[in-house]
């Protein structure tokens, strides 16, 4: 058994590229009075995310499962909510610069899928036109791009309509 163990080490060696997956999650509160900004593509609806930026989870989750792939935390570290300057700042920025630091380290992200919790409004129609500012945001074709929603069902703060989730997972090679 460890002489298959040494020969499956050998192989990957040998490999041209490093393949790294990463999660990210991010929630939001709902308010009034804001606007509706998911995966890049604003949303006509009355109630927005209550954030230090634009407040777009989906974009949040998705850097954030980048930056996990490459080992360089999350973007709390980058754009502290503690920082006043960044107030308001639209979350297609904060995607620049996780892309930026993808660049420096020579990767690029294989693939992205995208799971938004939300109760309202009614995600489905807006699958194609999120995906597509998706894979504009981050430069990728619209086939490496997956984009869905769930709800709760009624259940919890997301489910009365008080909040919504966001999961991601990114692929990407370094090499």
């Amino acid at each position: 058994m460890k002489k298959k163990s040494k020969k499956i080490i050998s192989k990957r060696k040998q490999m041209p590229f490093d393949f790294r997956v990463g999660f990210g999650y991010d929630i939001h509160r709902m308010t009034d009075g804001r606007e509706l900004i998911l995966g890049g593509y604003k949303i006509d609806y009355p109630k927005g995310m209550l954030g230090h930026s634009d407040g777009d989870l989906v974009i949040h989750s998705v850097c954030d499962a980048i930056l996990g792939a490459i080992n360089e935390g999350e973007i709390g570290v980058y754009f502290p909510p503690t920082d006043l300057t960044l107030m308001g700042i639209s979350s297609s920025v904060i995607a620049e610069k996780v892309l930026e630091m993808l660049k420096k380290r020579k990767a690029r992200i294989n693939q992205i899928d995208v799971t938004l919790v939300a109760e309202e409004p009614k995600i489905k129609p807006y699958y194609e036109p999120i995906k597509k500012s998706l894979s504009k945001i981050f430069d990728l074709p619209a086939q490496r791009v997956s984009f869905k929603a769930k709800s709760m069902e009624g259940l919890g703060e997301v489910g009365r309509g008080e909040a919504m989730i966001c999961y991601a997972v990114a692929s990407i090679i370094l090499g």
